[in-house]
């Protein structure tokens, strides 16, 4: 775990439909439909100035704590002054101090288990924007890295 300042970044990519909840488990049903619906549609690939090749998934517009509503997104880095492409939408992670934290292990469970324990630390989280980086690492299915972002309290 360490803390990075970050500087703002403009996403292209997908939104989920209204809010989810962690509540009875249906983030893991929304969240795992919207990465089906990205995948399958190859949405990375229709959005243009791609920055790199990572594709980042963002938890933002939180009503309170990792108990209450928030809204979900994926997409990838693009340069700032990217057009939206129709059927896309775009999302900017705003500058910040966040803690970084490596989820690693076989892949949806180590992503679960790492917010399992994020949720019952003392991390002084701002819900305002989280997000996780996907790139070569988080390939491997049966052995993923990934890297999760916590916005906190400056």
């Amino acid at each position: 775990m360490s803390i990075m300042r970050i500087e703002e970044i403009k996403l292209i990519g997908l939104a989920l439909n209204g809010k989810t909840t962690n509540a009875n488990g249906q983030a893991n049903i929304d969240c795992g439909n919207l990465w089906q619906e990205f995948e399958k549609g190859k949405y990375a690939e229709r959005i243009p100035n791609k920055l790199t090749g990572e594709v980042l998934a963002v938890y933002h517009q939180y009503e309170g704590d990792h108990t209450k509503p928030y809204s979900y997104f994926i997409g990838c880095k693009v340069a700032s002054d990217t057009e939206v492409p129709q059927g896309l939408e775009t999302l900017t992670i705003a500058a910040g101090n966040y803690q970084t934290i490596d989820a690693k292990g076989k892949m949806p469970d180590c992503i679960i288990n790492t917010w399992k324990k994020i949720w019952d630390s003392n991390i002084p989280r701002s819900y305002t924007m989280d997000f996780e980086v996907y790139d070569e690492k988080s390939k491997d299915w049966s052995n993923a890295e990934v890297k999760v972002f916590l916005a906190i309290e400056n």
